[in-house]
């Protein structure tokens, strides 16, 4: 008899199960040293959105202050990301493909009984940084979507996740990080106010320095 706990839990296999065994047996295939990047990259990766950050943050010393208010806040967008989609998993509780199609030989290791698939951790926090450095400043903004598009297909990859737990992963993290992002620059007259005292040598002078210094005039608003 089925115990009451594995009545609640979620098979998505009928999703896309028959493409995720596609794609495990491509890696099964694929070069060694190939493979190894893409562990390497699903185990580290997410470190390169936080370097990202830093450099939004360096690069909007000399932006308006909508931009380091909108920079400032990317960390907090993906933790409140996160936060939203650990309810989502809490409450579909999809087994994991690995285990639920008793795949062994996967690059990563199954996670254990209670770790949930559905969705994606991983790409949520990148889908959401990306959002948010998007907003903030396009130029880095796509070298992080592109990072996320890789983050998200490295997880299937690596065999711990179906295709449908990283498309919804990649559209929870937009969904979230792109409204709060944009409302974040509502908080520019805060970072205004504080390049004019001791915060000044972190939050940067603002654009007018920086025109000061070029010898270019300054308009009267900018973000």
């Amino acid at each position: 008899m089925t115990a009451p706990s594995e009545l609640a839990v979620t098979d998505g296999s009928g999703i896309d199960g028959g493409l995720y065994r596609r794609v495990v047996g491509w890696a099964d295939a694929a070069p060694h040293w190939f493979n190894q990047l893409v562990e390497a990259w699903t185990l580290l990766g997410l470190g390169l959105f936080a370097l990202l950050m830093l450099a939004a943050w360096w690069r909007a010393r000399g932006g308006g202050p909508a931009v380091m208010a909108r920079v400032l806040a990317s960390p907090l967008i993906v933790l409140v990301a996160y936060a939203v989609n650990s309810g989502l998993k809490g409450l579909v509780e999809e087994v994991r493909p690995c285990a639920q199609l008793h795949v062994r030989d996967t690059l990563e290791a199954c996670p254990g009984a209670g770790d949930w698939s559905f969705p994606s951790n991983h790409t949520v926090i990148a889908f959401a940084a990306a959002a948010a450095l998007w907003v903030a400043d396009r130029r880095i903004g796509a070298v992080a979507a592109v990072a996320a598009v890789l983050m998200g297909a490295s997880r299937v990859w690596v065999g711990v996740h179906y295709p449908h737990d990283v498309l919804v992963g990649a559209l929870v993290g937009l969904l979230v990080a792109v409204p709060l992002a944009l409302a974040a620059g509502a908080a520019g007259p805060v970072v205004e106010r504080a390049r004019t005292g001791p915060l000044r040598p972190l939050l940067g002078a603002g654009p007018r320095a920086v025109s000061a210094r070029a010898g270019r005039p300054v308009s009267a608003r900018q973000d």
